[in-house]
């Protein structure tokens, strides 16, 4: 069967710059090998102990020796933002004493005394607490409508506030950066930002409160899996987040840190970019990239900006496939308590995602068949493009969202398909063989979701404002 015009297109992508990419890997075959093998010995400090486990390297890169730090939680994923300490342009953040002159005020936003937000939120009683992470602490508060006197709980604006830890050199530029940008930006798929307090050295920011918490604690944490439609329209929205960012926006903007518990969702599951601390301007005029100290989350950031430091909007891309890649498969990005083999789940996935007969091996299984063969095909596909060594073939993010429209509402359910049931059998019975003892204990649970219920009646209580849980 012959591929249709948008698998060409797809397929292209995925290859797109081979040739030219092929004649660079013989002239630099050593110093690429040597990179790759530094870029994945960062897992290699990975614990699988189910406390936090901290563990500094020293990693070579074409830009000196610097220490890289990890923080492993429950020994399979980085949890925490990552650092390379280099020195450059990023290094010069401004200081709190300028906070004030550096702020760029918007009409927008609303200022709030310190005071206000202390009584919104109950005085941050440990009850309201959403959420933390690197940045500080996230709370439920009760604000007007309109304005930003505090009301009584269950009144008025329910909203997430989020307070900076006095402890992080790094927090005030963060907080900073993301008044600045979200104070300039309404767009459906970003966070609403409705306002700040800057006091002596009080640093809060707030937002609207998005009911259902962050993609992560849904894909891994949640005992109902989430639907391949509402997966599909998750992907959508997040897509559209980021094509804002790059192409629409005023100045080009790199998120550089896209994770699924950077993407919030609300009641009805559209999904919303939130934690624009290190979000950084695009290149101008005819410069290609950004040349910034490294900073996003081990497993999601692009293995060329790690290498070198230079930031592109296909970094961002880059991290768009490896979180849709999470959502197609339910696996995390960095698993160490799965098999050797499969612990990285890109290089994992790498071999299924452009072979139409192997592709259902890697999807979740908790799905039990109800996806779309078709749109599972194309994600494959997308994912393959996203997440492509050469930076430069990947896709733009307005074509990823030109790929993901239609998939939302495919209804080709691969359960019905004689022949995905075929595959099955052979995939069950390939897994018999290689782990007979194990494949009768690693039966997983129907799901008790009926088909056109709501998956997810209850709010949920954890928010990840730009927390790393």
């Amino acid at each position: 069967m012959g591929l249709g015009a948008e698998e060409v297109w797809l397929a292209a992508w995925a290859s797109g710059g081979r040739s030219k990419e092929e004649e660079e890997r013989k002239q630099n075959k050593g110093e690429e090998t040597l990179r790759w093998i530094k870029l994945r010995s960062m897992g290699g400090c990975m614990s699988s102990k189910a406390n936090v486990d901290t563990t500094i390297r020293s990693v070579g890169t074409p830009l000196g020796n610097v220490s890289l730090a990890h923080d492993f939680n429950i020994g399979y994923v980085a949890r925490d933002i990552f650092s390379l300490a280099l020195q450059d342009a990023d290094t010069n953040s401004s200081s709190p004493s300028k906070a004030v002159d550096d702020l760029k005020f918007s009409s927008h936003l609303r200022k709030f005394t310190f005071k206000e937000l202390k009584s919104a939120t109950s005085n941050f009683q440990p009850d309201g607490l959403l959420g933390e992470g690197g940045f500080g602490r996230v709370y439920k508060g009760w604000i007007e409508e309109y304005g930003t006197a505090p009301v009584k709980p269950g009144t008025g604006l329910t909203v997430a506030v989020k307070m900076l830890s006095h402890d992080r050199i790094q927090g005030h530029k963060e907080w900073l950066a993301e008044v600045n940008l979200l104070g300039d930006v309404r767009h459906p798929n970003l966070v609403k930002l409705i306002g700040y307090c800057i006091e002596d050295d009080q640093r809060l920011l707030v937002y609207e409160f998005m009911q259902r918490g962050n993609l992560e604690n849904h894909l891994f944490r949640r005992s109902r899996d989430l639907p391949w439609s509402i997966r599909m329209k998750i992907a959508l929205g997040a897509a559209k987040g980021l094509a804002f960012l790059h192409e629409e926006a005023e100045r080009r903007v790199i998120y550089r840190d896209f994770k699924t518990s950077n993407i919030l969702l609300d009641a009805d599951f559209n999904a919303k970019l939130s934690d624009f601390g290190l979000a950084k301007a695009g290149p101008e005029g005819d410069k290609t990239h950004v040349t910034t100290r490294v900073m996003g989350t081990y497993g999601y950031a692009a293995p060329e900006y790690v290498m070198t430091g230079h930031l592109t909007t296909r970094s961002d891309v880059y991290s768009f496939g490896v979180v849709l890649l999470e959502i197609m498969t339910g696996r995390r990005t960095m698993d160490k308590r799965r098999p050797a083999g499969e612990q990285n789940l890109v290089e994992w996935a790498r071999p299924y995602l452009g072979n139409k007969r192997q592709f259902y091996r890697i999807i979740d299984p908790r799905l039990h068949g109800n996806f779309s063969v078709k749109g599972a095909q194309k994600v494959a596909q997308l994912v393959q493009a996203c997440v492509g060594r050469n930076a430069k073939a990947r896709p733009l993010m307005s074509e990823v969202v030109e790929v993901l429209k239609p998939l939302v509402d495919l209804n080709d359910i691969a359960s019905s398909s004689s022949s995905f049931r075929a595959m099955t059998k052979e995939r069950a019975a390939s897994i018999a063989a290689s782990h007979p003892i194990e494949c009768n204990a690693q039966q997983p649970k129907r799901s008790s979701i009926s088909r056109g219920s709501s998956p997810y009646p209850h709010p949920m209580r954890s928010l990840s404002h730009g927390s790393e849980p």
